[in-house]
């Protein structure tokens, strides 16, 4: 996937000013959020379970290399042919050479987003073969021809009116000439069209939730089946995982599961968690006979052993993008690469350099709810802002941006003149808020000098009373 991450500034204003996609995104954000909180509200010792993941990430990541080899002496023992590969150039060379040693044309894939990390699908499709995504939002978007917007929800940006259109433009060659618009026909036709391709694909590539270390097992956690599909009709099924998701063992992944359905989605449990252990066994009714595991690095070795280290827990759940404000008002697209919200502006600068994607962690306001919903505790504001502090040794700011940042420093390191004023600009706001054509129920449409953010966004109307007015009159009260 083509970096496009220093174009954030230009792709976020973009999309404030999309309707649609506020709209699909304001529909969203209610159902994860409300679902979630929810899901966590039910069972009660959820927290010491988000102590517990932490605790086990950090411990494997610790002994990753341990745990990773044993991962490969049992995947091993249990018939399955596991690779290794330091990029995604290289994932992909070992894939297509599987993919040509079967003779193979055509290729189901269930969501993997290390796959699009590799440019996969292109790598493939430029050799030939035909690629069909079958999670129903990768669909859409593959018909659509986009990446993904959302980690568990890639087409959470459309529209049932869009999705409406592209099965019409893409479906009525195939005989469905009707054009379905309610949610269940849509299903029913992408399932009907989706069969014939799971029936008659040589290939099947899925992505890995997680690596248990001490079975060799490949776990899969979906809601539609598609990577059962995938991975038990053809001959060969191939899983492409990035190497931090290993974890010790069954016991561990008991906990794991408990956090990301209601991280993810507001499940206690997800339909369909499946684990492989390798090719088909003689008494196996189904299953393929050649199982595959391509262990990516892509930079993660080196991320392991920087003060990074964290991000490397995250268990790719979505949560954070879900509460993350920024997020929800400009969807994924803006982030210009495979992971969108906080883990993206966190991950991405690693993957691809600081320099392409210096604007991600300066979008963030530093709310911190992402790190609160977090299932593995993982510190996103902390390393944002170390990300700045990265950013500014390597000069990266502008001319401006130092002097606006200078003057705030000489501003808020002192309290009385900051307090001073504070109060001549809450002065001002409140007279420009009694002139209609500035102000709407306690907000400003405009304010002089404030063109970038009024543009796409009012901006809010100081209160009356400060904090620390509010403060000193309840101190005051209580004595």
């Amino acid at each position: 996937m083509k970096v496009l991450s220093q174009n954030f500034n230009s792709a976020s204003k973009a999309a404030l000013l999309d309707d649609d996609l506020r709209c699909a995104l304001d529909r969203a954000e209610g159902g994860f959020v409300n679902t979630r909180k929810k899901a966590v509200a039910e069972l009660r010792n959820f927290e010491d379970y988000r102590t517990y993941g932490q605790q086990v990430k950090d411990h494997t990541l610790k002994h990753l290399d341990y745990y990773l080899t044993q991962f490969e002496t049992n995947a091993t023992k249990n018939g399955s042919q596991v690779h290794w590969a330091w990029n995604g150039e290289q994932a992909n060379r070992i894939i297509l050479n599987i993919c040509a040693a079967a003779n193979a044309r055509k290729i189901t894939k269930g969501k993997s987003m290390v796959s699009e990390e590799a440019v996969t699908n292109q790598s493939l499709q430029d050799q030939g073969y035909e690629v069909i995504e079958t999670d129903l939002g990768e669909y859409i978007i593959q018909l659509a021809g986009e990446s993904p917007s959302h980690i568990i929800a890639p087409a959470v940006h459309k529209s049932k009116q869009n999705v409406t259109d592209l099965f019409h433009a893409h479906h009525s060659g195939l005989g469905y000439l009707e054009q379905v618009t309610e949610p269940e026909d849509i299903v029913n036709q992408a399932r009907q069209i989706l069969r014939d391709h799971f029936c008659s694909a040589d290939v099947g590539i899925t992505g890995a939730n997680f690596l248990v270390a001490d079975t060799g097992s490949a776990v899969i956690v979906t809601n539609e089946g598609n990577g059962d599909l995938t991975a038990s009709l053809p001959n060969v099924h191939i899983i492409i995982a990035s190497i931090e998701k290993v974890i010790p063992d069954l016991v561990s992944l008991g906990g794991f599961l408990r956090l990301l359905g209601r991280s993810a989605t507001g499940q206690s449990m997800s339909v369909y968690t499946t684990l492989f252990n390798g090719p088909r066994r003689e008494d196996d009714l189904d299953g393929p006979e050649q199982f595959h595991v391509v262990l990516l690095d892509n930079g993660r070795a080196e991320i392991l052993n920087g003060k990074y280290r964290d991000i490397l827990r995250c268990i790719r759940c979505g949560a954070c993008l879900n509460h993350c404000p920024v997020y929800t008002n400009i969807g994924g697209h803006a982030y210009g690469w495979v992971y969108p919200g906080p883990v993206g502006a966190v991950l991405t600068p690693l993957l691809v350099g600081q320099t392409k994607a210096m604007h991600l962690p300066n979008a963030c306001t530093l709310n911190g709810r992402c790190e609160t919903v977090c299932p593995v505790k993982i510190p996103l504001p902390s390393l944002l802002r170390q990300h700045r502090v990265d950013l500014a040794q390597m000069g990266a700011p502008s001319r401006t941006q130092k002097f606006g940042l200078w003057c705030w420093y000489s501003l808020a390191s002192r309290p009385k003149r900051y307090n001073q004023i504070t109060r001549i600009l809450i002065a001002i706001l409140t007279r420009l808020q009694s002139l209609k054509s500035t102000a709407a129920r306690g907000r400003f449409r405009w304010l002089p000098l404030a063109r970038p953010w009024t543009a796409t966004r009012d901006f809010p109307a100081p209160a009356q009373s400060t904090f620390q007015q509010l403060r000193k009159a309840r101190h005051r009260h209580k004595t």
